[in-house]
Order: C-alpha cells, then sequence, then structure tokens
C-alpha cells in the first residue's frame, strides 16, 4: 500500500461484472496501486483444477473476490452452481491468498440475513439467517474463506447498482423499473421488503479504503446511508429519471417466486466507517450519481 517501492497488486476475480468492474477502474486510477483483472476463461468456479493449474505463477498481495452465483431465484432451482461460485469457490481463493500471504477480501451479502427477528439495522455481531440457498452459500463462502485463510475480510454489500450492470442478469434493479416503466406506464413493486440500496462505486470506495487502512481481518459491513423498501427505490428512480408511469405498491405475497427475499436486511456500516476516511453518501444521492453516470437528466 501506500509507501511501498513497488506497486501493491491486487487480483480483483470477476473484475468484469458489476461491482467488479468499479474496483478495476478505481484501482487503476489510483497511485501505487496495480490491477490484475481476473474474468473467465482464466477463472472457472466449475473447474477449480484447470483454474489453479492457469493461476500456478500468478503474485498478487491482495485478492478481492467478487465471483458469485447472483441470480436468486435460480440458485433456488438448482443449488448446485450456487454452492460452487459462492462457497467452494471462496474457499479456493482463501487457499490461493493463503499460500501467497496475500490479504483476502470476500465479498459477500446482505442475504445471509433475513430469518432474523430483529427490525434495525444489522451490524457485524448479528447472526446469520439465511432464507434462500443463495444466502445460504453465501454464508458457507464466508465461513470457507475464513476458516482457510485467517487474513480475510469479509465484506457484506446489499441491493447492488452500478453502470456495468449485473453480470449474468442483463442489468439491474434499476435498469429493469426504468425500462418497465417506459414500455407500461405502470410498474407493481414488492414494499414490504427493507434493505439498503447501494451503489458499486461507493462499495468499492469503501473497500479499496479498508485494504488502505490495513483493516483488521473479520466482518464488515459496507452500504449507502438510509434504508428503504423495494418499492420506494423504484419510485426515486422513475421520478429522478423523469418518467410518467404509476408505482403501485404490493406485499410478497402477491408477487410469488421461487427464493425467498429477506423482509428485512439493512445493514449497519459503521464499523467499517469507523475505519475509514470517507463516509458513503445517502442512496438517493448515490442513485442520482448513477442516472447521471447513464445519461438522465435527473427530475423531481
Amino acid at each position: 500500500m501506500p509507501g511501498q517501492a513497488s506497486p501493491f497488486r491486487i487480483a480483483v476475480f470477476g473484475s468484469n461484472g458489476q461491482l467488479g468492474s468499479d474496483l478495476a477502474r478505481l484501482i487503476e486510477a489510483r497511485p501505487g496501486l496495480e490491477l490484475i483483472a481476473l474474468t473467465r476463461p482464466r477463472i472457472d468456479a466449475a473447474d477449480l483444477p484447470g483454474t489453479r493449474e492457469r493461476l500456478a505463477d500468478l503474485r498478487f498481495d491482495a485478492a478481492i473476490n467478487c465471483v458469485a452465483a447472483t441470480r436468486v431465484d435460480d440458485c433456488e432451482k438448482d443449488a448446485n452452481p450456487a454452492v460452487a461460485a459462492n462457497a467452494a469457490f471462496a474457499g479456493f481463493v482463501a487457499e490461493l491468498c493463503a499460500a501467497r500471504d496475500a490479504r483476502l477480501v470476500q465479498v459477500s451479502t446482505d442475504y445471509v440475513f433475513g430469518g432474523q427477528s430483529a427490525r434495525t439495522p444489522l451490524d457485524e455481531t448479528a447472526a446469520t439467517a439465511p432464507i434462500n440457498v443463495y444466502g445460504a452459500t453465501k454464508a458457507l463462502g464466508e465461513s470457507l474463506a475464513s476458516a482457510t485463510h485467517a487474513d480475510t475480510l469479509v465484506v457484506r454489500v446489499a441491493s447492488l447498482f452500478g453502470v456495468a450492470g449485473a453480470s449474468g442478469k442483463g442489468g439491474n434493479f434499476i435498469e429493469t423499473m426504468l425500462r418497465l416503466a417506459r414500455e407500461r406506464g405502470e410498474v407493481r413493486v414488492v414494499d414490504d421488503q427493507h434493505m439498503s440500496p447501494t451503489a458499486t462505486i461507493d462499495a468499492a470506495e469503501a473497500i479499496l479504503r479498508l485494504l488502505e487502512a490495513r483493516a483488521p481481518a473479520g466482518l464488515y459491513h459496507v452500504a449507502n446511508a438510509g434504508e428503504a423498501t423495494w418499492c420506494e427505490f423504484a419510485r426515486a428512480a422513475i421520478t429522478r429519471a423523469g418518467i410518467e408511469a404509476r408505482v403501485t405498491a404490493i406485499t410478497s405475497a402477491e408477487f410469488p417466486t421461487p427464493a425467498r427475499r429477506p423482509a428485512y436486511s439493512v445493514l449497519d456500516g459503521r464499523k467499517a466507517v469507523s475505519l475509514i476516511d470517507w463516509s458513503p453518501p445517502h442512496w438517493r444521492d448515490a442513485l442520482d450519481g448513477y442516472l447521471v453516470a447513464k445519461g438522465n437528466v435527473l427530475h423531481g
């Protein structure tokens, strides 16, 4: 990190994804850091022996693992890809880091929660309580990474939105809502699931600052300030984008999905903020920044 004679090399696993692409961009812009961008076919969660062979000569000082199977309903239908990408691959990257004496940032999710009764922002002391396969496999990935390599930072993020869009999803929640609002003039969105909308650029900044601050190994929650339901988030995006459309609040029961979603997964990020010289903006400000970056003229 700062003060080193040679660049601090950071390997970003999944550098072409929604979070990974912002991490890559920030790393490349930071003096003293060197990006190692890792994507398919060089890394493959379904082929760990081949991936190990392809990375045998790779040297890095830290790794950030953004690889994940994130299509929540697909994970429920077939758990095998989720187990491979979210759990086994996390342990695999931890092995690589341990062999190189490199720090690991294992990116996780607010979906490790959902079954708890608490309805106040969740800090790092809260027990995990996943209610779907995606959350359960991400929680397992946290455990495997931490058990395999002592110098692991597990960073939980939430409800990500980024300019690159979610790899494998063909966009993100905001883009889906804006498209449907334009096409239909009305969207129906669940209003009983509370979460922390988080811009990937802000999550990426916080992750890098944790590394720069030499944060101790352990759990960290990273999210934009404030909380919202998916309906509130959709309404704000549609209004600020200047789209004339009705946003109708519905219950989760009115929109059944193969995988249950947490009714409450708002993250308390004060632990991370206390260690870094930066505070995340409110999600509404982050949303405005995202819309401008995507070429929207703000309204409202």
